[in-house]
C-alpha cells in the first residue's frame, strides 16, 4: 500500500464573517472554539499547521503557527498564498487548505484527496458534490508564487487560482465533512446537540 503523502495544514481564520455578524474563529463550539476545533482535527494528519489570521485578530492559544495577513478584507486568496508559502518553506510539497468554519471535517476527507494528489501530480485536488469546495482541498505549496502574481494583478477569489492551474475534482456525495457554518442557525445545526435533534426528527 502506498504511504499517504505528507501534508501541511493551512487554516484560514481571518474572514470577514459578514453573515455570522462576528468573528467565526472564536465562536463557541462544543466546549471549545471553532478555530481550536479545526486545529484539533487537522493536527493529527498535517504538520506543520498554519493558522492565517487577520491583523489584530484575537485568537486563543493554539497548537499551530499563527501567521497574520498584512491587510484584511481582501478575500481568501491572499491568505491561502501566505499559508502555502510557509508550508513550502517548511519543506512540504502539499497542503490541506480549509476554512475555519467547518467543524465537522473528517481526516478521511484529507486522504480521499491526498491519494489522487499524489498519483495525478495535480496542482490542486478539490472535493466536488455539485459545487467546488475551494477551502477544503489539497494544494501544491509551489503555487505560492502563482497566488502572489494573481493578487498583484488584482485577483481576490480562489476561482482565479483554480482557473489557471491543473485542478482535479473528486466527485463525492454531500457529507457533513464539507459543511460550512455561515449563520448562527448553521452553527446550531452543526453542534452535537443540534445534529442529535435532527437525527431524532428524521427517525420519527
Amino acid at each position: 500500500m502506498t504511504s499517504p503523502i505528507p501534508l501541511a495544514g493551512v487554516v484560514l481564520a481571518g474572514g470577514a464573517s459578514r453573515r455570522m455578524g462576528r468573528d467565526k474563529a472564536t465562536l463557541a463550539y462544543d466546549g471549545t472554539t471553532l478555530v481550536e476545533r479545526i486545529v484539533s482535527i487537522v493536527r493529527p494528519r498535517c504538520a506543520p499547521v498554519f493558522v492565517i489570521a487577520a491583523p489584530g485578530q484575537a485568537l486563543p492559544a493554539l497548537d499551530a503557527d499563527v501567521l497574520r495577513d498584512e491587510i484584511s478584507g481582501v478575500g481568501p486568496l491572499l491568505a491561502t498564498g501566505r499559508g502555502l508559502r510557509a508550508a513550502g518553506e517548511a519543506g512540504i510539497e502539499h497542503a490541506f487548505v480549509c476554512a475555519v468554519d467547518m467543524p465537522l471535517l473528517s481526516v478521511d476527507l484529507f486522504d480521499e484527496l491526498a491519494g489522487p494528489a499524489g498519483r495525478l501530480g495535480a496542482d490542486v485536488v478539490l472535493p466536488w458534490d455539485g459545487r467546488d469546495h475551494y477551502l477544503a482541498g489539497i494544494y501544491r505549496t509551489a503555487l505560492a508564487d502563482r497566488v502572489a502574481a494573481l493578487v498583484e494583478a488584482g485577483a481576490r477569489s480562489m476561482r482565479a487560482l483554480i482557473d489557471t492551474v491543473d485542478a482535479h475534482r473528486i466527485v463525492m456525495p454531500e457529507q457533513p465533512s464539507l459543511t460550512n457554518v455561515n449563520t448562527a442557525e448553521d452553527l446550531g445545526r452543526a453542534t452535537p446537540s443540534g445534529r442529535a435533534s435532527k437525527l431524532a426528527i428524521a427517525r420519527t
